[in-house]
């Protein structure tokens, strides 16, 4: 009963931080938006028709996406933590996400910096890479975590590997700075149309990962106690795996790589609940939220020059990874 009263209160409080962060990242930004303006906007009251058009088309998207980002990235980390049995799992500890990054530079370098190209090569370099973890594992005739953790950490030194032959080839004044920037990630360039046609993989990647949720739990156990539960272990994990896979590349096909997120949410959501359970993986979706509203709110407002939202991620993970390292040194955790 305790357990459940803490975790309530916990979801209560972090859902309030994550409210607060969304309504902050709603007025900051090179246009000033304020909170009169914002409820016009909504309830149809009267104000500037620029300040509407940068409000919908722009900040309200950018703000979502950035929401949905920490909130996918904690999500998939939380639940890459639970079937890897390993506290440093993250979403790309299977390469998905340096496979995303490699179908974004061989973008850049073939077709140019067009978006439209962009999002869907990224998004087929994260899942390909996922199919060749899982194919890898198979051909091994293992598919055990270690063996799944292996075969990620190969693909994703593999992908780095032609990244760098990408970038030894590309045009250093254009290219190379459009596959740095993308590596460093960004939500400057989101819109409602590029928010649209990413959130139905997104939904889906997300939802199955709520549907699938006792199996996650029980995949938290040892792979002969899952099975003596009715199990699949091998069927199950590469389920999960796919939808977490999916619902991280949705992401980081619009807005690159983001650093830390996945790793650090789930540390906090942990430090706070001090269990690993389901409530877990929600309160680590939501803390991953509160991190990337609070990191693009920094990205923008710390100087003219909009910065990109891996170095506010980072400056923000690595105290609170350093914090974590220390309790478990002293055994507090």
């Amino acid at each position: 009963m305790m357990d459940t009263r803490r975790e309530k209160t916990l979801i209560l409080i972090f859902g309030f931080l994550v409210l607060a962060a969304f309504a902050l990242s709603l007025r900051i930004g090179r246009y000033p938006i304020s909170a009169g303006d914002i409820a016009a906007v909504i309830f149809g009251g009267e104000t500037g028709t620029g300040t509407r058009t940068v409000f919908l088309n722009l900040r309200l998207p950018r703000t979502v996406m950035a929401l949905l980002a920490g909130a996918g990235m904690g999500m998939a980390g939380s639940v890459f933590q639970i079937i890897f049995k390993n506290p440093l799992a993250a979403p790309d500890i299977v390469g998905v996400s340096s496979g995303a990054n490699l179908g974004a530079a061989l973008a850049v370098i073939l077709v140019g910096q067009k978006a439209a190209l962009m999002a869907p090569s990224a998004f087929l370099g994260g899942m390909l890479v996922l199919l060749l973890v899982a194919g890898m594992a198979r051909i091994s005739g293992n598919s055990n975590t270690v063996t799944l953790i292996l075969s990620g950490i190969i693909m994703k030194a593999v992908s780095d590997a032609f990244i760098m032959i990408l970038k030894a080839f590309a045009d250093p004044e254009k290219e190379l700075a459009a596959i740095e920037y993308w590596s460093m990630g960004s939500f400057s360039g989101i819109t409602a149309s590029k928010l649209a046609s990413v959130s139905p993989f997104f939904f889906i990647g997300f939802a199955g990962l709520v549907l699938m949720r006792r199996q996650i739990a029980m995949l938290g156990l040892e792979d002969d106690e899952s099975r003596s539960l009715g199990v699949n272990v091998k069927l199950t994990r590469l389920a999960v795996m796919g939808f977490s896979s999916l619902t991280v590349a949705s992401i980081i096909c619009q807005t690159g790589l983001i650093a830390f997120t996945g790793l650090i949410a789930p540390h906090t959501a942990r430090l706070a609940l001090k269990r690993v359970s389901f409530a877990w993986c929600a309160l680590s979706a939501m803390t991953g939220a509160f991190i990337t509203l609070i990191s693009d709110c920094l990205a923008r407002g710390v100087s003219n020059a909009e910065i990109p939202i891996s170095i506010p991620t980072t400056f923000i993970g690595v105290p609170i990874l350093l914090y974590f390292m220390r309790r478990r040194k002293a055994g507090k955790i």
